[in-house]
């Protein structure tokens, strides 16, 4: 059974749980099940490792981020086949998701160097802003992306000084025990923890005196339980929830060039993305055109578990959220016309075909909320500026894209969405050196970037006067 790290040892838990592989449905390994005195084990240690770490050099740390990367890369192997066992997602993705994603965003900010800024330089003072670390941060990671958003959180919190707490999500936590078990050796004692559990542990940890902050991704209404619960000590969070991200297809798109990259950016990971595709809209003149493409390419789909060679694309990852799918599908075909998909056949695992449903619009589930799992309706418009309003008239705001041949009028369309991340002719195009903010119910704070190491530092003026009277 895997272990969970704290203060530099390898630990058990009183409880365990069993980690179900999506593919089968069956349970095929046991994780400790964190208590609150486990989750005070790892702040403690988290908190008496803090004050060397903070005092440590950029390079210092830089050295230790590295040191993680390289154990990811230099376990390549059994971390994905690790990934693959309890995503059921495709070889090649889950090599994506650990060599690049979550290795990019740990060299990145290991490689960020912040200096003081100098706001005043006077004859008779000098005033400079500091960045300063907060403590210890409370990371609680989703089921989608493991590794790369536990080291996307891991990234910045270290090399900006603090230390930092994880705790996995209880369906997907073998491959980031793993890590933990792999780089005990390389990272000072104390200054990741990683443990294994339930909603006792995230709730212990959330409301733990010695924990300044909290960073959140998952659902929004675990969002709003969490920024509840840290109100009354008035704990920093970030939360990235959810979304609903709107695609909007110009009438002069090239039905044919951009249908691929469409497809593609929908069903990414069987469309178990916060930012992927989750409503399409297009032009009358393109619409029956674009149904057509896109269902031609989900026919052509391998739908199958990621062990397989030639899958391309996996089941959905839990019996909760397999059960929420189904019942978008189930409603979808009321709602609309299933052009692919939408028959979910009687056998082990959690399989959805990708389906794609056409005829529906706004006042639809499908088309108002997020299914989180490979369904994309395809919605008809035919005024600009009646398509900018709908895409953004939903309460998340977390991405959207603009589709089509004239960049100049694709760009315009694109700066009137409301989400905090936009892209032209492409979707989800996440880089460690490009912010990712969440607007509306979508969450608040950034990731990524500069702008993303910001919310685990505090400000500090140092306010000097020269020649003292």
């Amino acid at each position: 059974m895997r272990s969970m790290l704290i203060d530099g040892k390898l630990v058990q838990a009183e409880a365990t749980i069993g980690v179900v592989d999506p593919s089968t449905g069956e349970v095929f390994e046991n994780v400790p099940d964190a208590a609150a005195p486990d989750v005070d084990n790892a702040v403690a240690a988290a908190l008496r490792a803090f004050p060397d770490w903070r005092d440590r050099t950029p390079e210092d740390r830089e050295a230790v981020l590295a040191a993680v990367a390289d154990v990811i890369l230099g376990n390549l192997d059994e971390l994905s086949d690790l990934l693959i066992a309890e995503t059921g997602r495709p070889r090649g993705l889950a090599q994506f998701e650990l060599a690049q994603l979550a290795v990019g965003y740990l060299r990145y900010y290991g490689a960020l160097r912040l200096a003081p800024e100098v706001l005043a330089d006077e004859p008779t003072r000098r005033v400079e802003l500091h960045r300063k670390p907060l403590g210890v941060v409370a990371a609680i990671v989703p089921w989608n992306a493991p590794v790369f958003i536990a080291c996307n959180k891991i990234a910045p919190a270290l090399a900006a000084g603090n230390t930092i707490v994880v705790k996995t999500a209880p369906t997907t936590p073998l491959t980031t025990l793993r890590l933990g078990e792999l780089i005990a050796q390389v990272v000072p004692p104390g200054v990741i923890n990683i443990l294994s559990g339930g909603n006792e542990a995230g709730a212990a940890l959330v409301d733990h005196p010695d924990v300044a902050k909290v960073t959140f991704t998952g659902s929004t209404e675990t969002g709003r339980k969490i920024m509840a619960a840290c109100a009354p000590s008035l704990k920093r969070v970030t939360l990235e929830l959810g979304g609903n991200d709107a695609a909007i297809v110009m009438p002069d798109a090239d039905v044919k060039a951009v249908a691929p990259q469409i497809f593609a950016f929908s069903f990414f990971n069987s469309g178990q993305v916060c930012a992927v595709i989750k409503r399409l809209y297009v032009h009358d003149s393109l619409y029956d055109a674009m149904c057509d493409e896109l269902a031609g390419l989900a026919s052509a789909s391998k739908l199958a578990s990621g062990r397989e060679a030639d899958a391309q694309f996996g089941p959905v990852q839990n019996r909760a959220q397999f059960d929420k799918v189904r019942g978008y599908v189930e409603q979808a075909g009321r709602d609309g016309r299933i052009v692919v998909g939408g028959e979910i056949a009687d056998g082990p695992g959690y399989f959805v075909p990708l389906t794609i449903v056409r005829d529906v619009s706004e006042g639809h589930a499908i088309v108002d909320e997020e299914p989180f799992g490979p369904i994309l309706p395809v919605i008809r418009y035919s005024d600009l500026d009646d398509v900018v309003a709908r895409a953004n008239a939903s309460p998340f705001a977390l991405g959207g894209s603009v589709w089509g041949s004239d960049l100049d009028a694709a760009t315009a369309v694109a700066a009137r969405l409301e989400s905090g991340s936009v892209w032209v002719n492409q979707h989800c195009a996440l880089d460690p050196g490009v912010p990712f903010p969440a607007n509306k119910q979508s969450g608040f704070g950034v990731e990524g970037g500069i702008e993303g190491i910001y919310p685990y530092l505090a400000l500090q003026t140092l306010n000097i006067a020269k020649n003292p009277s």
